[in-house]
């Protein structure tokens, strides 16, 4: 038997971004372990990629192309060659493209996060055709925004160190089901006396085992965190050197922040005022009074609001007024992708854009239900012709998901998706195209929650009839006729032209090191902004943004009320009075794994978790078949009735493939597609619905 390992890494959109070991015997992958010498990863896998082979050889696993032979969501498909595929794709496309190439929309996001089978050659493609660009908000952009303007891109501390923090404030996130090892580095510090503290709506599993739990209601961070400011001003918990060395605006900021005394913050959020006062002046004793490190792990939980972009703003102040930043151990991470050196252009090519008389028009991929019922009156473009699908499943994903399914399913709209499996969305495909697993192509990933790169070598032949994305477009691009140098790129070629070389960041790192290597670890200090030094305008934290301000947004860290609210909408609320969140399940990622059985056996089926006294209100008892609806749509899940969520406040943990619900719905059925105040992003999380418990004449009719 012919047995050999495999230097691979984790394509999924999660922080961990895992250095992979890949057993191969005879051609077939037989094991996925995590590498034991990789400093993050360290050997040890979340459940879901350990089972990564349950993926790769899944029986439902597609593996030949396919044409659609029933209505649009149906599911029913023929085989057939790629020829054939290819032919019909390249012809309907192109007659479209003759008529306004802007009709036809790409639609991708993180089903994988490799450079290579992300945005290369399919943006090449879509770039040299003239598409319509598509603004990728749904999960990060409200975030990313924010801190570009607070610290001039996606850094912040490099996690590997917070096991020396005293004080780890994990706002917004469950790493326990989403950051693994950021949390195993969270327990050390723990165990070596540090204080842990879940700021959440919810009391996650992760909550759970932390020292304390302030629980402020959906989208009510950013007052939170003025009020932390406001706290650490009033009582001069303040490294002042700091302040006046390396951050902007720290006056204008102090104003702002007087306008949110503990006590209007704990009315805003809903959590007792010594909770505020508690956790501001621990985190200011220690980083200013004792000089020991302070972490705050921010996750994108905080941003999925209508404020939240200024939420992240505010949370992103507090270590540059406590000095926080000095120690390697100390800062903020929301992410860390903005240190990669990334060759964008040479990956994508904009300049096979068309330029005349303008760019592309752009959509938002957070608002497809709208974009894709829009008829072209109403001044957006062209109506959408066409949609090519790829990584991403925005039928079960995008927000008020009635209105997406209801566009997908318009029959004078082409569809073609490349995917693994038959997921919701593919099933409103009129060609389905099979693409290849992590172990089945090349590839190579930054990540955003340390700060390795990543190599992924192919370990096994593509199953079937599977081919990579690149390899996909690089053949559509030949049908199309595209005759430019680039389309003729092999994945090796691309994956050489990832990495900014001349970047001092990158030095000694290429895609033949990385590759032979498996990882290798960015030339960045270990307390990258101890001396100041932020990628912004003015190299410092910026409080107040003048960048902003020219924007036309308030330059200021501000709290911006969620729009849907008792005080923001209270019509709304008399008729839906409870707050819904839908954070991930610990088994699935965003969409990814529902379809593996062993996985989803683990989670059952929905849950609804409700607070005992909301439930009482409402004649629910734990086990009861509930349902969840406002005026987008509804669901069905198990309620669970238990102090984990607050009162007022409902968790369903998802994402489900609607198909594989009980009624065939998510809870993407009731979010709306609002956007952020900063990034144009969803707003999952600032959302209303009632709930009521489905009867058995209900169920029988």
């Amino acid at each position: 038997m012919a047995t050999r390992i495999v230097r691979a890494a984790c394509p999924h959109d999660c922080p961990d971004t895992c250095a992979l070991l890949v057993t191969v015997e005879d051609g077939r992958a037989t094991k996925v372990a995590g590498d034991p010498e990789h400093p993050t990863t360290g050997g040890v896998l979340c459940a879901k990629v350990s089972r990564y082979t349950e993926r790769t050889y899944h029986a439902d696993r597609l593996l030949t192309p396919l044409r659609r032979v029933g209505k649009k969501g149906e599911g029913k498909f023929e085989p057939i060659s790629w020829e054939a595929a290819l032919d019909e794709i390249a012809t309907r496309l192109g007659a479209i493209a003759a008529r306004n190439p802007e009709a036809i929309v790409p639609y991708s996001y993180a089903g994988t996060m490799g450079l290579v089978q992300g945005e290369s050659m399919a943006a090449r493609f879509f770039h040299k055709l003239g598409a319509s660009l598509l603004d990728r908000t749904i999960c990060a952009s409200a975030g990313a925004t924010a801190l570009r303007y607070s610290y001039g891109a996606s850094v912040g501390m490099d996690m590997e160190h917070v096991v020396g923090a005293k004080l780890v404030i994990i706002w917004g996130g469950n790493p326990i089901a989403s950051n693994l090892h950021f949390w195993t580095r969270a327990q050390e510090a723990k165990r070596r006396g540090a204080t842990l503290v879940a700021i959440d709506p919810y009391r996650s599993l992760t909550a759970e085992k932390c020292h304390r739990h302030i629980a402020p209601m959906p989208g009510t961070d950013g007052a939170l965190a003025l009020a932390m400011i406001h706290i650490l001003i009033r009582d001069d918990l303040l490294d002042h050197d700091y302040i006046a060395q390396h951050t902007v605006g720290f006056d204008a900021l102090r104003e702002r922040a007087m306008d949110y005394p503990p006590a209007r913050a704990a009315e805003i959020c809903g959590v007792p005022v010594e909770d505020i006062e508690w956790l501001a002046g621990l985190y200011g004793q220690l980083a200013v009074k004792e000089r020991q490190a302070v972490a705050i792990r921010l996750n994108y939980g905080v941003q999925r609001v209508r404020g939240g972009g200024q939420a992240v703003r505010a949370v992103a102040c507090l270590p540059s007024l406590v000095g926080a930043w000095r120690q390697p151990a100390g800062g903020l991470q929301l992410s860390t992708s903005g240190f990669f050196p990334i060759d964008t252009a040479s990956l994508q090519r904009p300049d096979l854009l068309p330029t005349w008389p303008e760019l592309p028009r752009t959509v938002n991929m957070s608002t497809i239900g709208d974009a894709l019922l829009d008829d072209g009156a109403r001044g957006n473009g062209p109506k959408i012709e066409a949609v090519v699908v790829y990584n991403s499943n925005p039928v079960a994903v995008a927000p008020e998901s009635a209105k997406v399914a209801q566009g997908f399913a318009r029959e004078d709209l082409f569809t073609v998706v490349l995917e693994h499996f038959r997921t919701d969305t593919a099933d409103y495909a009129d060609i389905v195209l099979p693409a290849t697993t992590q172990l089945e192509h090349v590839d190579v990933h930054k990540t955003y929650g340390h700060v390795y790169f990543m190599a992924n070598n192919q370990a096994v032949a593509p199953l079937g009839q599977a081919l990579p994305n690149t390899e996909i477009f690089r053949r559509l691009a030949a049908r199309m006729g595209f005759a430019d140098p680039c389309f003729a790129d092999t994945d090796e070629a691309i994956a050489g032209q990832a990495i900014l070389r001349d970047d001092k960041r990158a030095e000694g790192i290429s895609w033949d090191t990385l590759k032979a290597r498996g990882w290798q670890r960015l030339n960045i200090d270990a307390a990258p902004f101890a001396n100041g030094g932020f990628p912004t305008p003015s190299g410092k934290c910026e409080f107040y943004s003048a960048a902003m301000a020219r924007d036309g947004l308030d330059p200021l860290p501000a709290y911006v009320a969620p729009y849907e609210t008792p005080s923001s909408a209270p019509e709304l609320a008399a008729r839906y009075p409870l707050a819904m969140i839908s954070p991930p399940a610990r088994n699935f990622l965003n969409s990814s794994f529902v379809n593996v059985d062993s996985l989803r056996a683990t989670e059952g089926e929905p849950h609804l978790d409700i607070h005992p006294v909301d439930a009482a209100a409402r004649n629910i008892a734990h086990g009861d078949l509930v349902r969840a609806y406002n005026d987008r749509g509804s669901m069905q899940a198990r309620a669970r009735v238990t102090d984990r969520a607050k009162q007022g406040l409902v968790v369903g943990l998802s994402i489900w493939w609607k198909k594989l619900a009980p009624d065939g719905k998510n809870a993407n059925e009731l979010t709306s597609q609002h956007l952020t105040d900063l990034g144009r992003a969803p707003v999952f999380y600032d959302c209303l619905v009632e709930v009521e418990a489905v009867r058995a004449e209900a169920l029988a009719s």
